[in-house]
C-alpha cells in the first residue's frame, strides 16, 4: 500500500515513523509540508517525494491512502480533495472547527465513497481498549457511571490555544470520544462549568483551563469528566467504569515500575511527561487499525460521525458553561 502524508509536524513525524518502523507493507511514497524543517525531516527519513505542495500527494494515482497531520484550519479542505481523488483518507482531530463545514466535508466523502478514519488514537491505548473488551464481555454489568480524568502537565504555548477552537474542542474533545466509546450509546444532556484556574493568559486569549463535564446517555447512565491544562506531577489519564458486576479502572503508567521503601515510607515514580509518551503505542496501534480495515475492506473503527458526534458535545458544553443550565441532545 502506498501512503502520503500531509503535514510533518509533530504528529505527521510519529506517524511517518511509525510507518517505517512497524509497517513492512507500508510505503511512504510522498510528504507534503510547506516548512523546510519538515520537508527535511522527510527526506531524512528516506521519504523519495518531498514538496510543499498537497497536489505532489493527492494527484499521485499510485497512493492508496492520505494521512492528514496538517494544521487543523486545513484539515476539511484536503479531506475533500482526497474524496475527490478517490483516496483512502486518515484525518486528525477535529475536522473542521465549524460544524456545518464539517456536516459538508462529510457529505461529500460520503457521496464520494471512500473510506475516512478519524485519529481518536485513545481509543487503542491497551489499557482504555481492555475496558471496553470487558465491557463487551458482560463482566462489569450494567453500566452505572464512567469517571474520565484528563490533565495534562502543563498548557500549550498562548499561540497554540488561540486557533485551538478551546480546550473542549482541543482536549476534551478525546474524552468525549471515549465516553461514548465506551458506553456504546449517544448522549442525551450536557452540563458542563468551566473556569480559569491556571493561567490568566488563557483567559485573556478567550478560553478555560479547567472544565468539569456531566454526560447523561441514552442507557440511563452518567459519566463525569475533569480536564485541568496543569499537573505538578506529570500526564495524568485515568478512567473508570462502575457497573452492576464489577468495577475495571485504569491508572497512569509511570515513568519506572520501581518502589523504593525506607524509613519514611514508599516512593513510585513520576508520571509520564506529555501525550507522546503515555500514547506512543496507541498512535502506533490507530494506523494499524486503520490499514487493517483498508485491507480486510472494513468499516473504520473510528468514523467521521463519530468526530462529529464529539464535536456536537463539545459544541452543547460551551453553550451549557455560558447559560449555566444542562443543554439536551
Amino acid at each position: 500500500m502506498n501512503v502520503g502524508i500531509i503535514g510533518m509536524g509533530r504528529i505527521g513525524k510519529i506517524h511517518l515513523n511509525n510507518c517505517i518502523s512497524h509497517f513492512r507493507q507500508i510505503k511512504v511514497s510522498a510528504v507534503m509540508n510547506p516548512s523546510q524543517a519538515g520537508q527535511e525531516f522527510a527526506r531524512e527519513m528516506g521519504v523519495s517525494k518531498v514538496s510543499s505542495d498537497p497536489m505532489v500527494v493527492l494527484n499521485d494515482p499510485e497512493i492508496d491512502a492520505v494521512l492528514i497531520c496538517s494544521a487543523t484550519d486545513s484539515h476539511a479542505d484536503y479531506v475533500e480533495e482526497a474524496a475527490y481523488a478517490g483516496k483512502a483518507i486518515f484525518c486528525e482531530k477535529p475536522l473542521d472547527l465549524s460544524l456545518d463545514r464539517v456536516r459538508q466535508t462529510l457529505a461529500i466523502v460520503k457521496e464520494c465513497k471512500v473510506p475516512l478514519m478519524m485519529a481518536f488514537n485513545q481509543r487503542f491505548d491497551p489499557s482504555f481498549a481492555e475496558v471496553k473488551q470487558r465491557i463487551l464481555s458482560g463482566s462489569v454489568g450494567n453500566l452505572r457511571s464512567l469517571h474520565i480524568i484528563s490533565r495534562d502537565p502543563g498548557p500549550p504555548p498562548i499561540s497554540y490555544i488561540k486557533k485551538s477552537g478551546g480546550m473542549l474542542m482541543d482536549m476534551t474533545i478525546h474524552d468525549f470520544d471515549m465516553a461514548r466509546y465506551q458506553m456504546g450509546c449517544e448522549v442525551t444532556q450536557v452540563y458542563a462549568k468551566g473556569s480559569n484556574v491556571v493561567s490568566t493568559a488563557i483567559a485573556e486569549a478567550g478560553d478555560i483551563d479547567f472544565a468539569t463535564v456531566m454526560l447523561t446517555f441514552e442507557n440511563g447512565a452518567t459519566a463525569l469528566i475533569e480536564n485541568c491544562r496543569e499537573a505538578a506531577y506529570g500526564y495524568d489519564q485515568r478512567l473508570e467504569v462502575f457497573g452492576s458486576k464489577g468495577m475495571i479502572r485504569t491508572e497512569n503508567p509511570l515513568k519506572t515500575t520501581n518502589h523504593f521503601s525506607g524509613e519514611n515510607g514508599t516512593d513510585t515514580s513520576r508520571n509520564l511527561d506529555f501525550f507522546m509518551d503515555r500514547y506512543a503505542e496507541s498512535y502506533r496501534l490507530e494506523l494499524k487499525a486503520f490499514f487493517d480495515a483498508l485491507q480486510n475492506n472494513e468499516i473504520m473503527p473510528a468514523t467521521g460521525d463519530d468526530g462529529l458526534k464529539a464535536m456536537e458535545i463539545a459544541a452543547a458544553a460551551y453553550r451549557s458553561i455560558v447559560g449555566k443550565m444542562p443543554i439536551s441532545l
